[in-house]
């Protein structure tokens, strides 16, 4: 039984791992991740910063740059909206992952945007998907407010 119980977790542990994998591939222009988005009409991503201070939940088309990707999984990016602030960004449902080409990249986003404060488990978590260093991830110390984006879609704009 033992050996059965070993050789189960010897076939089962290496397939999760392979599955816990940001997807392959280049992110080329037209690529689209998720729900299809149409990029016309999108917003600088910018625009977060003065629209979100009233309702606390808009839907959003937003244009920006791929500043990170969560290299554990794709699960998880970050968009550039101005020259201090990013947007955090989940996909929808956890139903589709971004591959790690995608950062560097302008992209649309298209979604539900929010503020909300990020606790500093919450960061060091993201952190650690990130690859930071343990210095890095021992300086967070403080909560985070920030602009998140419910992913639905997101193609690759330029």
């Amino acid at each position: 039984m033992k050996k059965l119980i070993f050789l189960l977790f010897a076939i089962i542990a290496p397939s999760s791992i392979l599955l816990a994998q940001p997807p392959a591939g280049k992110a080329n222009k037209g690529d689209n991740y998720g729900a299809k988005v149409n990029p016309q009409n999108a917003e600088n991503a910018a625009v977060l910063t003065k629209v979100l201070n009233v309702p606390d939940t808009l839907s959003v088309k937003v244009k920006g740059k791929v500043t990170d990707v969560c290299s554990a999984k794709g699960c998880w990016m970050t968009v550039q909206v101005n020259d201090s602030t990013e947007a955090f960004v989940k996909m929808k449902d956890y139903g589709f992952f971004v591959p790690l080409a995608l950062k560097g990249k302008m992209v649309v986003v298209e979604g539900v945007s929010f503020r909300k404060i990020t606790s500093v488990a919450d960061q060091k978590h993201y952190a650690e998907d990130a690859g930071k260093s343990e210095k890095e991830i021992a300086a967070i110390t403080q909560p985070k407010k920030e602009i998140r984006i419910m992913a639905s879609g997101i193609i690759v704009a330029e």
